[in-house]
């Protein structure tokens, strides 16, 4: 095979003998430049360190619960909201686009492997002029059918390299839809319970502004009887409307929670409103234990983990890709057809015609820029690499920080609890104290402050309870299933 480019014409007897021949031995000696994919060894922990009421810590991760996490809260209004995000999402919609391009190019790189055939047809007449000045000029017409051929051989690998880097960014693709469903579904609820959250909290001011305005109206009359002074009764006033002041300020939020479900829906806002009040106005509460899995289990599941492993995949297959480019390449291409002066002998046999070339070319000298692609190509796969690592150790630090998050929010709301408890008995002896003249209206005052501000926190603090176990369902990488991403991936192998 000489070294630089060449082309050599073969006959149409040597095709069919030596040429196949030679081109077989060849081909049985192909090779695949650059390294093989070898998936990373990552070392987790074996336990996690957090311990959580109503987790269990290494129990097997049940990815068929996790698909539909949000089902534990047994809220049906939660159950349609998420139902109708995972198909009407714009960010989902992007994903699925994006999905889409990857799995074309995908198709796209591996259909580079096949030789291209193409049909052709002509006809034409030509007229000769009349050089002597005798009237001698000449008319010819000549026809022609042909069928041609390329094939670029992949001798080194170059074109099954970029076809491996191909398929494994479509895969990348497929866990970043996976992970915006993730992220979605997270967001849904989260938005929800701050819905909810702010029902419940309007309800407990309802509730307090009803008992404040009768403190205010005792207060009122016993002014009037003379037996306390204006004194007492501006402070009842001052801690009526500091309670109503906060009103607007709730509602504010619970329209901006309805606001920004109806984006996550891909709804215009208040489209949601009769869908909302359907649902009871409190934060749903989960009625199963969690099983939380191994470390490991958690890693197989995320899909920004996964995702980042794949992209790691399709980086090294490209240091192939660039190594391919130091080793000769060659194309064979032929044609076969049928060539005549006249229409009607087109079809004889003296009419066939064949050719066949081989171009063979190698890069003698560029300078190293070969050698400096391959090296580009390797400073990225090992940015990769860095990068699937960093992933890991997000996934694990998201898992134990949702778990120190819930775990302590189930402290601090059993001690609210009994606060709230204690606050509502002080206040009801404090009132009636007062009734009596026992006690003076500040004591009153007092008492009935603390009770609304824990029965606020209390109610915050269930609405963080439930969030920090949406957030530990987020970081498990819960709302898909393995099983989901392989029958795509099925679909896609028929190329």
């Amino acid at each position: 095979m000489p070294m630089n480019d060449g082309v050599l014409m073969v006959s149409r007897r040597g095709i069919n003998a030596s040429l196949l021949v030679w081109f077989s031995l060849l081909l049985g000696g192909c090779m695949t430049a650059g390294p093989d994919y070898k998936r990373p060894v990552v070392g987790t922990p074996t336990n996690w360190s957090t311990k959580v009421d109503g987790v269990i810590p290494n129990g097997p991760l049940g990815t068929a619960a996790l698909s539909q996490w949000w089902c534990v809260f047994g809220d049906a209004v939660l159950a349609d909201l998420a139902a109708s995000a995972q198909r009407n999402n714009l960010d989902v919609k992007q994903a699925e686009a994006r999905l889409r391009k990857a799995r074309a190019q995908w198709k796209l790189a591996g259909a580079e492997q096949w030789p291209t055939i193409s049909l052709n047809a002509s006809g034409g007449r030509s007229r000769s002029s009349d050089k002597m000045g005798a009237g001698s000029s000449s008319t010819m017409s000549t026809y022609a059918n042909s069928l041609d051929a390329s094939w670029e051989l992949d001798l080194f690998g170059a074109k099954r390299r970029a076809d491996e880097s191909a398929g494994a960014s479509m895969g990348a693709s497929q866990e970043d839809l996976r992970d915006v469903q993730v992220s979605l579904l997270a967001e849904v609820a989260l938005n929800y319970v701050q819905y909810r959250s702010c029902q419940a909290r309007l309800a407990i001011l309802a509730t307090n502004l009803a008992a404040q305005t009768e403190t205010y109206d005792i207060t009122c009359w016993r002014y009037q009887a003379n037996l306390v002074t204006q004194l007492d009764v501006d402070q009842a006033r001052v801690s009526l409307e500091q309670t109503r002041a906060q009103i607007p300020v709730l509602r504010s939020s619970l329209a901006q929670a309805e606001h920004q479900l109806a984006a996550l829906l891909g709804e215009s806002p208040g489209a949601l409103a009769s869908r909302l009040d359907a649902g009871s106005p409190s934060v749903p509460v989960a009625a199963s234990d969690l099983a939380v899995g191994a470390p490991a289990d958690v890693l197989r599941q995320r899909p920004d983990v996964r995702a980042a492993e794949r992209r790691l995949a399709a980086q090294t297959a490209q240091i192939g890709v660039a190594a391919a480019a130091r080793f000769p390449d060659l194309t064979l291409s032929g044609s076969i057809g049928l060539e005549a002066l006249a229409l009607g002998n087109l079809y004889t046999a003296g009419a066939r015609t064949a050719q066949g070339l081989l171009n063979a070319g190698l890069n003698a000298f560029d300078g190293g820029r070969i050698r400096q692609n391959i090296a580009v190509q390797t400073a990225l796969q090992e940015e990769a690499l860095a990068a699937y690592e960093a992933a890991v150790l997000t996934a694990l630090k998201d898992v134990e920080d949702a778990l120190v998050a819930y775990s302590n929010e189930q402290a601090r709301q059993r001690a609210l609890q009994a606060a709230v408890t204690a606050g509502a008995s002080a206040f009801k002896l404090a009132r009636a104290k007062y009734e009596s003249g026992l006690v003076d209206f500040q004591t009153v005052l007092g008492t009935q402050q603390t009770l609304l501000t824990v029965q606020d926190t209390l109610a915050s603090s269930q609405a963080d309870m439930t969030s920090d176990l949406i957030r530990l369902y987020k970081a498990l990488g819960g709302g898909w299933t393995p099983a989901t991403v392989e029958a795509d991936a099925r679909k896609t192998t028929n190329k």
